[in-house]
């Protein structure tokens, strides 16, 4: 367990989470509908722009000017003196809107910390000065089109080594962020048996190719398809060792799905408070629904998911040892995804459920929430997988000598 936070940073960490949350209601929040007609524009007139629109360009300077970006980037690179289990609060204000990890640099967060870690001084000197002033973004090129995306063993993008190079051929698909990445970390398979290898790879490099868009549910969130046709790639830009990438795809994992479930666990609390206002409001009171039993049951059952979805991240994110930012308890971190996707999922229904149709349109952020919510029990693990593997862990721990 991560020792207890010394009131000097348990006080840090909440000017923190009140200045993210004046920043996102004041300034995120009615910028969501312009936000998100220039994403779609940008997907349908260009696929391989990937400048952001000038909308966004705009709030992620005046998130920078206030000291709100990058929060959980290395120290090294402008980053604040905080532990993963203080920062999974912060993310929740960070995730209140779904362009807030975004505007507020956290997107780049996991790729900071494993090239920081792993990547060769070469790679660390392009990459991680210039991923921090948010000049450069990376994206993580795994799922392909013929394989399963949960068994690295049915990769089929190939890295073959010829001399001083690795040469990739292969095609990945629904991405995020291929639409607006610099550099892709690609996991690819090699000849050595179960061998695997992850590669980062600039989007310049001749032969790898970015787009089309891929939607999610009908509508662009920045997802793509990207082919390597006979790329090489120097072994400088090699990721840790060949004999150690299992351990690395692990690590990723981990606290990817630690910060993706805090961010989750912030979409949700969105929800939750919409959903109260609306049953509080003049036409929720025309319609009495502070009154009904089931509309109080829907509020109880919302807000006991997130509950329990934010005490599960804060137990994951607490198993971290010494200075590494990485979890080290991978039930945990599972039980955490699957629990913010589950609270996600329920907070954005109900809270649809209780506006009604309105809640289906675009006046509200809910829709759009909405599609975030479902792909969560996809995208990052699917649910199916995630439960089996935990099940298998609970069931060893009573196998028979």
């Amino acid at each position: 367990m991560a020792p207890p936070m010394q009131p000097t940073m348990k006080a840090d960490t909440q000017a923190l989470q009140q200045a993210l949350r004046r920043f996102t209601d004041t300034h995120i929040v009615p910028a969501e509908p312009l936000l998100a007609q220039a994403q779609q524009n940008q997907a349908q007139q260009n696929s391989n722009s990937k400048a952001p629109a000038a909308s966004l360009a705009t709030l992620r300077q005046a998130a920078q000017q206030q000291g709100l970006w990058g929060l959980f980037y290395p120290q090294a690179y402008g980053g604040q003196p905080l532990s993963l289990a203080s920062y999974v609060a912060i993310s929740e204000e960070e995730g209140r809107s779904e362009y807030g990890p975004n505007i507020y640099g956290s997107r780049a967060a996991l790729d900071m910390h494993m090239l920081h870690r792993h990547a060769s001084p070469s790679v660390q000197a392009h990459c991680l000065r210039s991923m921090a002033s948010g000049e450069m973004l990376g994206a993580y090129a795994m799922s392909e089109p013929n394989s399963i995306g949960s068994i690295p063993a049915t990769l089929q993008t190939t890295a073959v080594q010829t001399g001083e190079h690795w040469v990739l051929n292969g095609e990945k698909w629904f991405i995020s962020k291929a639409m607006e990445a610099d550099f892709f970390t690609v996991l690819a398979t090699t000849s050595s048996p179960g061998g695997l290898l992850m590669l980062v790879v600039p989007r310049q490099t001749p032969g790898l190719t970015v787009g089309p868009a891929q939607s999610i549910l009908g509508w662009h969130m920045g997802q793509g398809r990207v082919r390597f046709d006979a790329v090489r790639v120097a072994n400088t830009q090699v990721l840790g060792q060949a004999q150690n990438t299992a351990t690395l795809l692990q690590e990723r994992l981990r606290l990817g799905r630690t910060l993706n479930a805090a961010q989750w666990v912030g979409l949700g609390q969105r929800c939750f408070e919409l959903m109260c206002a609306r049953v509080q409001s003049a036409r929720g009171q025309q319609a009495r629904l502070p009154s009904k039993q089931l509309v109080r049951q829907h509020v109880y059952q919302v807000h006991e998911a997130l509950v329990h979805a934010r005490a599960l991240v804060q137990m994951a994110a607490s198993t971290t040892q010494g200075s590494s930012p990485i979890p080290t308890d991978e039930l945990a971190v599972n039980m955490a995804k699957l629990a913010a996707s589950k609270a996600l999922c329920l907070a954005a229904d109900t809270a649809i459920q209780l506006y009604g149709a309105e809640g289906l349109g675009a006046d509200t952020p809910l829709a759009g929430i909405a599609r975030v919510a479902r792909s969560t029990r996809i995208l990052d693990g699917t649910d199916e997988v995630l439960i089996n593997a935990i099940g298998k862990r609970l069931l060893q721990r009573y196998a028979l000598a």
